[in-house]
C-alpha cells in the first residue's frame, strides 16, 4: 500500500471544490491510498481498518478470501474509512478516468460521515490511532499471559458473539447529555429530584396543585437569576417557608440517591462492571478485552444503521458530479458501463444504491413541487396530486435532500413518506414484490409478481434492515447471581442454531449460570407440495415463550408458555 501519487492527489483536491460547490460539507484532510487486491483481501476481515486488534477468526477470514479469489478473481473499487482524517483505498488496477468517478464517490461518504447526526459521537475521532492503542493493549496482555494467551482469543470469540447487543442509542444519548451540558448547564440531581419525582407524587396525593408547580418553577428561575446555579439552589431550597412545608425533602432525596443504581447499558458492560469473574483478582485483563470489543462494535454501529442511505447519497453525487466534470469526455460510454453495474435495478432483490439513491431523488422532487407541505398531504384525490406543483425550485429541492441527510438513517428514510406518496414512488419507478410458485410441467421455479402495494414494497425493505435484536438483563427474574437475559420479541425470532455457543461464551464471562427468555415458533405438519404450488398458503403455527438455560457448558431450553399463531 502506498499513499496517492502527487497528480492524483492534485485531481482529488479539485475534485473536493467541485463537491463542495454543490454543498457536500467536509472537513480537514484525507489520506487516500493505492491498495492491491492483496491488500484488500487482508484488511477486509477488519473492515479496512489497518490498526484493528489481531484475532484468529480474521486470519481464517483472509484464507478463505483468497481462496474465492482463485476461483473468482474480482477488483474491489474503493473502500472508505470514518475517522480523523478520513482514509480511502483504491485499487491499483482502477484506470484515472475510474479513479475521479471513485472519488466523487467517496467524497459524499465522507460528508454523510461527518454530518448525519447518527454519527455524531465518531465526529472528534481518530478511530484508528484508538484502534492502535486497543491492539498494542492486547498484544501486551498476550505477552504477559505467555503460554495462556490463548484465552485472550477466548474471550474476544466470547464476547464478539454478544457485540451487537451493544448500547448505541443510550451512547448517543449519553453523548448528547453531555455536550447540552455543557452549552446550557444542568440542573442539579436535587432540583430535578424535587421537580419531577417528589413533586409527582404529591400532585398525584393531591398534595399539590399544578399551579404550585409553576410558581416554584417561577421561583427557582429568579433565584437563578439573581444569584446564579449553585447558590441560587441553596436559597431556593433553604427558604424557611419552603422548609417547613416539605421538611422531609433532604431525607426523602438521601434514600433515593442511596437507592438509585448505575444504569447498565448493555451485556458487554454489565460483565465488565458486575461479573464477580471477570473483576476477580487476575482476571482484570478481560475487563480490558471487553471494553475494547465493546468500543470497536459501538464505533462501527451507526455505519450499519446507516449503510443502504450512505450508499444511496454516496451514488447520487457520484453520478451528478461526474456527469458534469469536463474529464469525463471520451470517458462517457465506459461510466456507463461501469456506473449501470453499481446502480443496476435487479427487479427481484434489492440493491441499495439504486434504491436509497432514488428515495433521495423522491423527496427532492416532492420538495421543488411543494408536496412535503401539510397542505398536499391533505389531498386524497390522485389526479389532484399527480397536478399538484408549486414550482419551489430547485433550491428548496436540495435543502431537503441535504436534510434527509442529515437527520436520518436507513429505517427512517424508509418510513418517512407518507403511505400515498410511497405507493407514488412505487408506481414511478414500477417497482414489486416477487413470489414463486413451481411449474411442474417445466420443473421449475418461476417468479410471479405477487404484489405492486407500496406497504408490502416498504415491508420488504424494512425486513432487509440491520435489526439487532432487543434483549435486556432482568435482574428481577434472576436468581443467586445468574444472569438472566430478556429477548423483546419485535417481529423476528432470534438464529437459534447460534444461540448455544453464545449462552456458553456469555456464561463463562459471568462465571454463572446464564438464562435467555426468547420467542420462537413451533410449525405444524408442512405440506411441501402446497407450499410450492399455492400462492396463498402458510402453515399453521405456534407462538412459544422459552427459556434457555446455560449452566457448565450445557444448554436445556424449557417452555414457558404457548399461543396459537394462526397463519
Amino acid at each position: 500500500m502506498e499513499l496517492l501519487g502527487q497528480e492524483a492527489k492534485k485531481i482529488m483536491e479539485e475534485c473536493k471544490t467541485r463537491a463542495r460547490a454543490e454543498g457536500l460539507n467536509f472537513e480537514g484532510e484525507t489520506l487516500e491510498y493505492i491498495a492491491t487486491n492483496q491488500d484488500f483481501l487482508t484488511l477486509s476481515p477488519k473492515a479496512m481498518i489497518p490498526t484493528l486488534y489481531d484475532f484468529w477468526v480474521d486470519d481464517v477470514e483472509v484464507i478463505k478470501n483468497k481462496w474465492a479469489y482463485k476461483l473468482y478473481p474480482n477488483n474491489p473499487y474503493e473502500t472508505v474509512i470514518n475517522t480523523r482524517p478520513p482514509l480511502s483505498f483504491y485499487n491499483d488496477n482502477n484506470a484515472d478516468w475510474l479513479n475521479i468517478m471513485i472519488f466523487y464517490h467517496v467524497l459524499p461518504h465522507i460528508d454523510y460521515f461527518q454530518n448525519n447526526v447518527f454519527f455524531r459521537n465518531t465526529w472528534n475521532r481518530d478511530f484508528c490511532g484508538e484502534a492502535l492503542a486497543d491492539k498494542r493493549l492486547i498484544n501486551r496482555i498476550r505477552e504477559e499471559m505467555g503460554t495462556e494467551k490463548r484465552w485472550v482469543d477466548y474471550v474476544i470469540e466470547f464476547a464478539r458473539g454478544a457485540d451487537n447487543l451493544v448500547a448505541y442509542y443510550q451512547e448517543l444519548e449519553e453523548g448528547d447529555r453531555i455536550q447540552t451540558k455543557g452549552i446550557a448547564g444542568s440542573f442539579s440531581k436535587k432540583v430535578d429530584f424535587y421537580f419531577g419525582k417528589f413533586l409527582k407524587q404529591r400532585y398525584e396525593g393531591k398534595n399539590v396543585t399544578l399551579k404550585f408547580y409553576y410558581d416554584e418553577l417561577e421561583r427557582l428561575n429568579v433565584c437563578h437569576k439573581q444569584f446564579g446555579q449553585k447558590i441560587g439552589d441553596d436559597i431556593f431550597f433553604n427558604e424557611p417557608a419552603f422548609r417547613s412545608k416539605f421538611p422531609e425533602l433532604d431525607s426523602v432525596f438521601k434514600k433515593h440517591e442511596e437507592k438509585k443504581k448505575p444504569k447498565t447499558k448493555d451485556i458487554l458492560q454489565y460483565l465488565a462492571d458486575h461479573s464477580e469473574f471477570v473483576n476477580k483478582e487476575g482476571n482484570g485483563w478481560m475487563k480490558e478485552v471487553l471494553e475494547v470489543v465493546r468500543r470497536t462494535s459501538l464505533f462501527f454501529q451507526a455505519q450499519m444503521r446507516t449503510h443502504n442511505s450512505n450508499e444511496g447519497w454516496a451514488s447520487l453525487w457520484h453520478e451528478r458530479l461526474f456527469i458534469a466534470d469536463p474529464r469525463i469526455r471520451s470517458h462517457e460510454i465506459d461510466f456507463s458501463i461501469t456506473n449501470s453495474g453499481v446502480v443496476v435495478d435487479p427487479k427481484i432483490g434489492l440493491n441499495p444504491y439504486i434504491g436509497f439513491k432514488r428515495l433521495y431523488e423522491f423527496i427532492e422532487e416532492l420538495a421543488m413541487k411543494g408536496k412535503l407541505s401539510y397542505q398536499y398531504q391533505l389531498i386524497k384525490d390522485a389526479e389532484a396530486r399527480k397536478r399538484f406543483d408549486q414550482k419551489l425550485g430547485e433550491e428548496t429541492g436540495k435543502k431537503a435532500l441535504f436534510e434527509a441527510r442529515k437527520n436520518f438513517d436507513d429505517f427512517m428514510l424508509v418510513n418517512f413518506l407518507s403511505d400515498e406518496d410511497f405507493q407514488d414512488f412505487v408506481d414511478k419507478h414500477n417497482l414489486f414484490v416477487a413470489g414463486f410458485h413451481l411449474n411442474l410441467e417445466r420443473l421449475s421455479l418461476e417468479v410471479y409478481i405477487k404484489s405492486r402495494s407500496g406497504k408490502d414494497y416498504r415491508k420488504m425493505l424494512n425486513d432487509s434492515l440491520y435489526h439487532p435484536p432487543h434483549i435486556t438483563i432482568s435482574e428481577d427474574k434472576a436468581k443467586e447471581g445468574e444472569l438472566y437475559l430478556d429477548h423483546s420479541f419485535e417481529g423476528r425470532s432470534l438464529v437459534t442454531p447460534y444461540i448455544p455457543a453464545v449462552l456458553i461464551g456469555l456464561s463463562y464471562l459471568a462465571g454463572n449460570t446464564v438464562k435467555l427468555e426468547t420467542t420462537e415458533f413451533d410449525s405444524g405438519p408442512i405440506r411441501l407440495g402446497s407450499l410450492l404450488l399455492e400462492a396463498g398458503y402458510t402453515p399453521e403455527y405456534k407462538k412459544l415463550r422459552v427459556l434457555y438455560t446455560c449452566k457448565d457448558k450445557t444448554v436445556e431450553k424449557t417452555l414457558i408458555s404457548e399461543e396459537e399463531g394462526g397463519v
